[in-house]
């Protein structure tokens, strides 16, 4: 089998292991393996092919890497995750939420949880309410 068939299968096989990682590096180095495959079917080298291997994949790493980093994980907005994905739900009191005391409850979702009052009104069974904040297992909660 011919030199090139080799890289193209290391190329492939990297691109292969870049799907079950999140790095970005891996192909970098799947680039420069094409790179040397096509310069082993141009009948280059081996030590030609191994110098483009390595130059083709350090220029990857520095310059395709931070663009891709850039496209797929984009900084914009965090998404809320746990339980602090709950602030700014809407809910229902189901057991008297009676100012700073964390003894009232409400229910967020169809899950039962205890709440005290944002401002320290009482606010009734029944009434609707958007959580403004949570500490450990008590929410902070106002009137709609």
């Amino acid at each position: 089998m011919e030199i090139w068939i080799y890289w193209t299968i290391a190329a492939l096989l990297l691109f292969i292991v870049e799907l079950m990682t999140a790095g970005f590096a891996v192909i970098c180095l799947a680039f420069g393996a094409g790179a040397a495959a096509i310069a082993a079917a141009c009948d280059a080298t081996l030590n030609t092919q191994l110098l483009i291997f390595a130059i083709v994949s350090v220029v990857a790493i520095a310059c395709v890497r931070p663009i891709l980093k850039r496209t797929i994980f984009k900084s914009g907005e965090k998404v809320a995750t746990n339980a602090s994905a709950i602030v700014g739900k809407h809910g229902v009191v189901c057991n008297d939420v009676e100012g700073d005391d964390d003894s009232g409850r409400v229910i967020i979702d169809g899950i039962d949880w205890r709440a005290k009052s944002l401002d320290g009104e009482t606010l009734p069974k029944g009434t609707k309410v958007v959580v403004t904040a949570i500490d450990s297992v008590v929410l902070t909660v106002k009137k709609l």
